[in-house]
Order: structure tokens, then C-alpha cells, then sequence
């Protein structure tokens, strides 16, 4: 029987470890030659790979280029936002499957988060439908830590070891003056607030900034909001505030889309004939909304309102790209996520997600891995307890610092080029190249 090949691809917004990841599926991949044959790349995810563009990772990474793609922020292999039809009888799964058996594939992976799962789900179904005897599987990324059925996603801990980091320089930096003052800072986050809350890993001691911290699983208040600002800045000269971009309030609006005249009706004017109302977020191809901004509303308010020095600062793509600050944690439960993906698909399972469960915590922490079925994952979400918030939704709970802190641990070492990282860079492939 011949060999059976290897095809992998990227989704969704890149992490500082999601080719650590993709590192593993390789590594794994080689190190199984007596079951595997090629490994494939899809260049920008299953979008790409319907337009025929990948290559063959194999023979373009050697081992130096591997050492390097473990520690190179972003998607290597270039990723995409598309959503596979729901309806099965649409055209595009038999164009996929046609390619994946003139290729000679055995086995597909997909790294990415929610809606990446969602691709997985539907494309192991229709094989399931189809009599295909591919085997899909899902590897977990996302910053948001959004993912339900495992402990966390890789991505995440980067990416808040990065958010932890800049707001205590930002903290120190605001502190510096003597006047009053408030810092908003403005965090990723759509539904959920994981990354928002590893904002209070940056505090030095009880009552340290930041002082107030919103996640969106928790209706955000204008007028609390106005209460807890006045209250803080009767205490000390700098206030520094943090906020997921997806804080909405009680009718689910977002914040970020209130305009002039919510804030004036929260600040007790009339608003003016023809004032901006806000609008709509825009949406992705994936239904969700795009959302930024809800620094700048509160900003606008604090300034009105208050009358001191107001800022707002908006971290955003940092927190997914930053490589000089990943966890070593990180890229090493990322990569073996990617080993693992090959060891399941070869013991037989198809339609399933590598998924983390922890062991222990603090010094005694530890991980292992699991296969669950990824049909439970994709299209839910994993909110921050509800019990870890705050009486006011205006902090975090101790029991965050326990769950994050094992996950940010230790630095990674970068080659590094006249002074900057040493990253690596992927050829542009088009169709007729391959």
C-alpha cells in the first residue's frame, strides 16, 4: 500500500505560536516514514488550497528552517477567514475531496480556533457522508482562549504574558506625572475576556494599577463606569483602566459603537439635532463583528466628564505577534499539540481536536493531552466563570492568577540579526509554481 501524504493549513488570526504548532505536525510527520508520505502546506488555509496553491513542506524545511518556524510569530503557510458552506451538497466539497485523492491525501490538519473547528466539523462529516477514509483533526489556536473542552488554547499564554508585560510599563509610564490622570487600555476580545483579565498579572501589590479591569461577560454600565473612575481618582493621582474591545452593556450593545449621542445622554445632555448615534460594527465572513474602538468612546467620556488628562491606548495586533515576548510554556505545549494531531490521526481518529487537560498548578503544573470530539467545539465559546469576576464587574478574582500564571512561564531564546529577531519568512507560491 502506498504512502499516504500530509496536508496542513492555518486559520484565522495568526498567534506568536501557532507555527510552533505547525512545527510539530511536520517534525511528527518525518519522524513517521513509515506511514507518511509528503507534507503539504496549504497556503491561506482551504481558501487557498481550492485556488491550488501549496507546497510541499518537506522538501522546502530542513532542520534550521524548522528551529526557526518554532519561534516565528504569525501563520507561516498564510491563513484565511473562509467559511465552508453549510450546505453539504454545495459544489466546493467534491472539488476539495477530488484534490485531496490526486494528491494522495490521508490526512488532514487544520490549526486554528472556533470557526477553524467549524471547517474540520464539516469537512469530516462529508467524508463520513462521502465514504472517504481521510482522517481530520483539529489542532487549538486562539488568544482569545475561547475553546471549549480544553484547559486553554495555545496562543493564549503568549499573548497574555504580552498584555501583562506592556500594561505594567504603561502603568509606570502614566505614573510618572503629577497631575490626575486616567490610562485606558484597550485589550482583544470579542465575547470573551480571558486575555483581558491577565491585565492584573501586571499588578506589584494589592491595589496595584490597573485599578479597574471589564471583561464582556459582564454588562458594562456607563454610569457604574462613571462611579468607579470618580472613586479611583479620589484615591491616587494616575488611574489606569483596562477594557476588552467587546465590552457591551445590558441591551448587548457594543461600546464601541455607541457615538455622541449615547455619551450625551450618559452624561446628562441633550443631544444635538443631527448628532453622530454610533453605528454598526462592520461584520467578518464568519457573521462576527469587528470590533475596536471602545477605548475611544470611554476616553471621550472620561475627558467630558471628568476633566483630566485621558488617554486611551489600543495594544492590538502586538498581542498576537509579538515573539520576543512568548512563553516558552507556549510554543512547547503548541508544538506538541501538532505532534499529537499526527499520533491520533495514525492510531485512527478522524473529526477530533487535540485538547489540553491540566494537571496540577503552580510548581506542580503539568499537562496532558486528549482527543474530543470537535463537532462539541466549533460554534461555542468558553467564558471567563463568572464567579472569577468581581462584585461591580469592574475586577478578577485571585482564581485568574492561578489559572494563567503556570501558562506564561519562561522565556524563549531567538536567534537574533543585527539586533532584531531572526524570523522566518515563507516564499510567495502561486498556482503555476507547483
Amino acid at each position: 500500500m502506498s504512502l499516504k501524504n500530509i496536508i496542513v493549513g492555518q486559520s484565522g488570526g495568526p498567534t506568536a505560536v501557532i507555527n510552533a504548532s505547525l512545527c510539530g505536525v511536520i517534525r511528527e510527520g518525518l519522524s513517521r516514514k513509515e506511514d507518511i508520505g509528503k507534507i503539504y502546506g496549504m497556503i491561506h488555509g482551504v481558501e487557498g488550497f481550492l485556488e491550488g496553491r501549496y507546497m510541499d513542506l518537506g522538501e522546502e524545511l530542513g532542520s534550521r528552517e524548522l528551529e526557526l518556524l518554532r519561534v516565528t510569530p504569525a501563520a507561516y503557510l498564510g491563513s484565511c477567514r473562509f467559511k465552508l458552506p453549510e450546505d453539504m451538497s454545495s459544489e466546493i466539497y467534491p472539488r476539495m475531496f477530488a484534490k485531496f485523492e490526486e494528491m494522495d491525501i490521508g490526512y488532514f490538519f487544520y490549526i486554528g480556533g472556533n470557526d477553524s473547528m467549524d471547517t474540520v466539523s464539516k469537512l469530516s462529516r462529508y467524508g463520513k457522508k462521502a465514504g472517504s477514509r481521510i482522517r481530520f483533526v483539529g489542532i487549538p489556536k486562539t488568544i482569545d482562549n475561547d475553546l471549549v473542552l480544553t484547559d486553554h488554547t495555545p496562543g493564549f499564554g503568549s499573548a497574555a504574558r504580552y498584555v501583562a508585560s506592556a500594561v505594567r510599563e504603561i502603568v509606570l509610564d502614566s505614573s510618572v506625572y503629577q497631575q490626575k490622570s486616567v490610562t485606558i487600555i484597550e485589550v482583544m476580545g470579542r465575547h470573551t475576556g480571558w486575555l483581558t483579565a491577565s491585565s492584573v498579572l501586571a499588578r506589584k501589590y494589592k491595589g496595584d494599577n490597573p485599578a479597574l479591569v471589564y471583561l464582556p461577560e459582564h454588562p458594562f454600565s456607563m454610569e457604574g463606569f462613571e462611579r468607579d473612575v470618580e472613586r479611583e481618582l479620589s484615591r491616587r493621582r494616575s488611574v489606569v483602566v483596562c477594557v476588552s474591545e467587546g465590552i457591551g452593556d445590558k441591551e448587548g450593545r457594543f461600546i464601541c459603537e455607541y457615538g455622541q449621542r449615547e455619551l450625551s445622554s450618559c452624561l446628562g445632555r441633550e443631544a444635538v439635532p443631527g448628532m453622530d448615534g454610533g453605528g454598526e460594527a462592520c461584520l467578518d465572513n464568519f457573521g462576527h463583528k469587528m470590533l475596536t474602538g471602545c477605548g475611544k468612546v470611554l476616553e471621550r467620556f472620561v475627558k467630558e466628564r471628568f476633566g483630566v488628562k485621558v488617554r486611551s491606548v489600543e495594544l492590538n495586533v502586538g498581542q498576537r505577534c509579538c515573539g520576543t515576548l512568548a512563553s516558552l510554556t507556549d510554543v512547547r505545549e503548541a508544538e506538541r499539540a501538532g505532534q499529537a494531531a499526527v499520533s491520533y490521526a495514525l492510531e485512527g481518529e478522524s473529526g477530533i481536536m487535540v485538547a489540553f487537560i491540566r494537571k496540577g498548578n503552580g510548581d506542580f503544573y503539568e499537562l496532558e493531552y486528549s482527543a474530543v470530539d470537535v463537532n462539541q467545539v466549533c460554534n461555542q465559546e468558553k467564558k471567563v466563570p463568572v464567579s472569577w469576576i468581581l462584585k461591580g464587574g469592574n475586577d478578577v478574582g485571585e482564581e485568574y492568577a492561578e489559572y494563567a500564571l503556570p501558562l506564561i512561564r519562561g522565556a524563549v531564546s531567538l536567534p537574533m540579526e543585527n539586533g532584531i529577531p531572526q524570523y522566518l519568512y515563507r516564499k510567495q507560491i502561486f498556482p503555476e509554481d507547483v
